[in-house]
């Protein structure tokens, strides 16, 4: 039997100075992230590193900047006020590079706080439903803490870890964050529809979570020997599976496979993906590589953006100067969507913002990162149709990208456009 300790035993391995990593999104240990804030008046200068996390971030208040510095390598809701604080920063990478920071020492790791399933007969746990760049923090931190958690679903793939890995092990049941995104609209289901009309038999989708990737798959249940490589996905891909319209049958690289690094979603998806030798989730930077994607045939990505300028240019990352998520995986599968045989990069999003603002512009907000140059993009669809870009000048992309914005906002783009290149 593992020898368990308190939470806030285990954090006492935490030192002044260390570089912590925490567990990505719904595996993220909140027992553990609330013993290390208690910690916060002896310790000073802890760096917390980690991609999106779901739940509470103790660490990130204000009041505990002395104790605690914040590294996001994608910023989420709950640590997005500590860059405007001062208590936080924000590293840009691909996705796919996160575990070569860790691997290489550019982000050397002292501790790792981890959440895992249940040892089985063998001692070996399972990250559950985030393998993305945990593993490659697991593998590499100087100290490594578990939260050992039943209800952590047991996935098939990379994330494995034999109790004897770890430096301390704590154990408390509890559920995993779980996260219902709302039925698709009027908006999202038009998108939606011309997102599907660009998918053909056989295609492999990388799809992100929300209204318009689930909007998309509602109206896939037509195609057959769909497949899934991707870095993420939620409830929308049930159906399919369930129905058959996903199994895999024409994919070059794990042929029958669900292959991803993470998932978000409801319990009915923990629940499918527990023990399921259909679905393996997988070392970020192998799901994520151009030359691991590229191998399958008509690969079809499915990204969103906060803006579009009538170039093609992508913001996805901030509102201007205020930085809002990460760069995350969008150009790996851009990239490598395109480079597929007879694959689609697809950019989908609404032609306004809630505000009734563009989100087709001339131009980015002063400040605002390019996530995505104008020379990968291809697709982009909003609920007025598909513009296509590739090939096409400057001026003909501006004038298809007009064409699928809003009706209120398209003569006076094109004009602002046309002034501000004169």
């Amino acid at each position: 039997m593992p020898s368990y300790v308190s939470a806030d035993e285990a954090l006492k391995e935490v030192k002044s100075g260390d570089r912590v990593y925490v567990h990505s999104v719904a595996m993220a240990p909140a027992p553990l992230t609330e013993a290390l804030a208690k910690r916060h008046e002896e310790l000073r200068d802890v760096e917390v590193v980690h991609l999106h996390t779901e739940g509470p971030a103790p660490y990130a208040e204000p009041n505990l900047r002395a104790s605690f510095h914040v590294n996001s390598l994608f910023i989420g809701a709950n640590v997005r006020h500590t860059l405007k604080e001062g208590n936080g920063s924000y590293t840009p990478v691909f996705l796919s590079e996160v575990p070569i920071l860790f691997r290489e020492g550019v982000l050397p790791l002292d501790v790792a706080l981890l959440q895992v399933s249940a040892p089985d007969k063998h001692g070996f746990c399972s990250l559950g439903t985030s393998v993305d760049a945990s593993l490659a923090a697991a593998q590499v931190a100087k100290k490594r803490i578990a939260l050992v958690n039943p209800q952590v679903p047991r996935t098939h793939g990379d994330g494995r870890l034999h109790v004897s890995d770890f430096d301390k092990l704590v154990y408390e049941e509890g559920p995993l964050p779980t996260h219902h995104f709302p039925l698709p609209g009027e908006t999202e289901m038009a998108i939606g529809q011309h997102v599907a009309s660009l998918v053909e038999d056989g295609s492999c989708l990388q799809m992100g979570i929300g209204a318009i990737p689930d909007a998309a798959l509602k109206q896939m249940t037509h195609l057959k020997d769909l497949g899934v490589h991707t870095e993420m996905f939620s409830d929308g891909v049930l159906d399919l599976v369930e129905k058959g319209v996903i199994n895999g049958r024409r994919k070059r690289t794990h042929p029958g496979k669900v292959i991803s690094g993470f998932v978000m979603g409801s319990q009915r998806l923990y629940d499918f993906i527990d023990d399921n030798p259909q679905v393996n989730l997988l070392d970020i930077a192998y799901v994520n590589d151009t030359k691991v994607i590229r191998k399958n045939d008509r690969v079809v990505s499915i990204n969103s953006a906060i803006e579009i300028d009538l170039t093609g240019q992508v913001c996805a990352d901030s509102i201007g100067t205020r930085m809002y998520s990460g760069v995350g995986g969008q150009m790996d599968f851009i990239r490598g969507a395109t480079l597929s045989p007879g694959g689609k990069a697809i950019l989908a999003l609404p032609s306004t913002t809630r505000r009734g603002e563009s989100r087709i512009v001339p131009f980015l907000k002063p400040g605002a990162g390019v996530v995505t140059t104008r020379a990968h993009v291809h697709h982009v669809v909003t609920e007025y149709g598909v513009a296509d870009l590739y090939g096409k000048t400057l001026r003909q992309r501006a004038e298809a990208l007009a064409a699928i914005a809003h009706p209120e906002h398209r003569e006076d783009m094109l004009r602002a456009y046309r002034r501000g290149v004169s």
